[in-house]
């Protein structure tokens, strides 16, 4: 039972570092500044009435945009949103274009529409700004003066828009899952697509994590000959073993505590991302999953006995990880489909496609239990080549081994 000895050490002395307590906390904020502060800092309203010229070569749409502008758009305080200047007052076409940019520069306005008078015909109405990367101003307006255009054709052939909009009325759809008993329970893209791509990202991060603090601790106690010292009081198949669980509960102390705190942030806003039901099924395949890449991890780092060679290795077995993210939402779209079922049986992929897979369209009972069995093998195989590899690359330093080295080391006995 030397390997829990081993795990134990590794498990307390990196739970005790400081990167660990700050890696607790930080990380967290970091995820929901990225998720949450780009999203709060688009949907913040204006706090001032901006400007926005417009030059109507028509004559006839100016007056409707204006008083739709502002009817839809008002500032917190009430006030309109957006002033209109009308831009015929400064003379010609010509001469705005002459005054306009000096008029941006000195903040007497956000930019200008110019409306052609073929418009009605199929013209292009033309928005020019300092800041033409201000969407919000450009997509309001726009859409506005397509709804007056639109409209004002519709007068045009006798047919009343108010009624035309009644009976275009936008429909919306619930979407209800079926399940195969014929249960039904109603569930949206955002619960489907969390409950699977949240599964991914945890054991991404964990195999990253804990993939790369192994590695390091391979090469800093080789660089420092402590592993000659360890492998005196134990085998090598004990300190391998001890460090993958050591580093493995590092891990999923971290996932743990993460989930509460998502889950208790769930429940205080009443959201609903995550089908439960699948939940059992999804943790079968985050465990043999994560066992076959850390094994992969042993495989790959024991030979190294640089830092830079440990992020080039750290950084090639991530790959792995990120192509099932790559293709989650086309795997989403269609999870049956054969290329698919073909991507879920290569091992290294089978987690990632299987969780995806599983919340929305349950595969059949053979896939999951062929999976199930196909990774259950690679682990212990990968696990098997590993612990050949790191007994003997652990007490190798200076050349790198090659390819047909590293075979021999597997087929030793």
């Amino acid at each position: 039972m030397k390997y829990l000895q081993v795990a134990k050490w590794e498990f307390l002395e990196k739970v005790k570092s400081k990167a660990f307590i700050i890696s607790l906390v930080l990380m967290p904020v970091i995820m929901v500044g990225f998720g949450v502060l780009p999203g709060l800092l688009v949907s913040k309203p204006d706090e001032t009435s901006t400007v926005v010229g417009i030059y109507d070569e028509t004559g006839r749409i100016l007056q409707a945009l204006s008083t739709r502008i502002e009817e839809k758009y008002k500032l917190p305080d009430g006030r309109p949103n957006y002033v209109i200047r009308n831009l015929h007052t400064e003379g010609g076409f010509g001469d705005v274009k002459v005054k306009a940019p000096s008029m941006i520069a000195q903040g007497e306005m956000e930019g200008y529409f110019y409306i052609p008078a073929d418009v009605s015909e199929g013209g292009t109405v033309e928005y020019r700004a300092e800041n033409v990367g201000n969407i919000r101003v450009s997509e309001r307006f726009s859409r506005t003066i397509e709804e007056v255009i639109v409209e004002q054709r519709l007068a045009a052939e006798g047919i009343d828009p108010s009624r035309l909009k009644r009976l275009m009325a936008d429909v919306r759809v619930k979407s209800i899952k079926i399940s195969e008993q014929g249960e039904e329970k109603e569930s949206g893209f955002l619960e489907t697509f969390f409950s699977a791509y949240i599964v991914i990202m945890m054991l991404m991060f964990l195999v990253l994590t804990s993939g790369q603090l192994l590695i390091r601790s391979v090469v800093e106690e080789k660089s420092n000959r402590v592993i000659e010292v360890l492998l005196s009081s134990c085998s090598a198949r004990d300190l391998m073993v001890g460090k993958i669980l050591g580093l493995s509960g590092l891990g999923i102390l971290q996932m743990l505590l993460w989930g509460i705190i998502g889950l208790g942030i769930a429940l205080k806003t009443g959201a609903d991302v995550f089908v439960l039901q699948n939940v059992l099924l999804s943790l079968v395949y985050f465990i043999l999953g994560y066992l076959l890449y850390a094994a992969i991890f042993v495989a790959a780092g024991s030979p190294v006995t640089t830092e830079q060679e440990a992020q080039q290795i750290t950084t090639y077995v991530s790959l792995l990880l990120v192509f099932p993210i790559v293709l989650a939402m086309p795997a989403m779209q269609n999870p049956d489909s054969l290329w698919i079922r073909i991507l879920s049986f290569i091992p290294v992929l089978t987690p990632a496609f299987m969780v995806l897979r599983i919340p929305i369209q349950m595969p059949p009972t053979w896939e999951i239990l062929a999976t199930m069995g196909l990774l259950l093998v690679s682990a212990v195989g990968m696990m098997w080549a590993a612990g050949k590899i790191f007994r003997v690359a652990i007490l190798v330093y200076g050349k790198r081994p090659t390819i047909p080295e590293l075979w021999r080391w597997m087929r030793a006995s």
